[in-house]
């Protein structure tokens, strides 16, 4: 049987509670992200996390208490981001630090040129150890698709991370000039199908419509089935997709800080 696509509004209705509301820009400060933390809550439901810097973790932490969504919406950080790379000494301080502030969940840069350059073992070390440094806390790594580009680099990359220990797949940093593609979707939700294991998977980087959105789950659902759109197993990575969902459902987005997002 072949399910029926969702309409607009149920697609932004199912895809609001999978967003991690995302600022990285150099220029956030204290302000700007206590405005987007206001933001992770809407007539139509919160948002999975809010995603920010390492050393924003702390006052994302207070602006969700203050918003009354502690516990319900969780903070992420990245680390060894944007460049993504192979020395695990740094990342694992890095990472200690964002423990520390109360980061809920981490989302890791992989070591993408190490693997282009021929070395497996780069991906293999810092994932474990990034791993093995964590309690609870959800491991996102991001792959940089578009930058490793080839089907059989992201897909060697995604089961690298698979077998090291990521809870979570995520494309893109957003940093560079090609981020979500659904192709590098497809490679990486197969890994996750084939391994076999309850990974999740994280599109981040220009998916900034409704629409855009929907082909991401529409693939998702295709491949690994329906149960993985929940915010255990899917996520986006955005800041301007908000305004879009929250458009098309009918409710008027809360002003965003200049320059948010992916």
């Amino acid at each position: 049987m072949i399910a029926m696509k969702l309409s607009l509004q149920d697609s932004a209705r199912r895809a609001l509670p999978l967003l991690d509301l995302t600022s990285l820009n150099e220029t956030d400060t204290a302000a700007s992200i206590v405005r987007l933390c206001r933001r992770a809550s809407s007539p139509v439901g919160h948002v999975a996390a809010v995603c920010v810097w390492p050393r924003h973790v702390t006052v994302a932490r207070q602006g969700l208490d203050e918003a009354g969504l502690c516990g319900q919406v969780k903070v992420a950080t990245v680390i060894n981001f944007p460049t993504g790379n192979d020395n695990p000494v740094p990342v694992l301080e890095e990472l200690a630090s964002a423990l520390a502030s109360g980061a809920d969940e981490i989302d890791l840069v992989f070591p993408y040129r190490a693997l282009m350059a021929g070395d497996r073992r780069a991906g293999e070390r810092l994932v474990a150890r990034c791993r093995d440094a964590l309690d609870r806390q959800c491991l996102k790594v991001i792959l940089e698709t578009g930058v490793l580009e080839d089907a059989s680099l992201i897909r060697s990359a995604a089961e690298i991370a698979i077998e090291a220990g990521a809870d979570f797949l995520k494309t893109s940093t957003g940093k560079v000039k090609v981020n979500a593609t659904l192709g590098a979707a497809r490679i990486m939700l197969e890994a996750i199908r084939d391994s076999g294991q309850a990974v999740g998977f994280k599109a981040a980087g220009g998916i900034r419509t409704t629409g855009e959105a929907a082909a991401y789950m529409d693939l998702a659902t295709e491949i690994v089935g329906a149960a993985w759109l929940s915010p255990e197993r899917f996520r986006f990575g955005a800041s301007g997709l908000l305004d879009d969902l929250l458009r098309t459902l009918g409710e008027e987005a809360a002003p965003a800080a200049p320059g948010t997002g992916y």
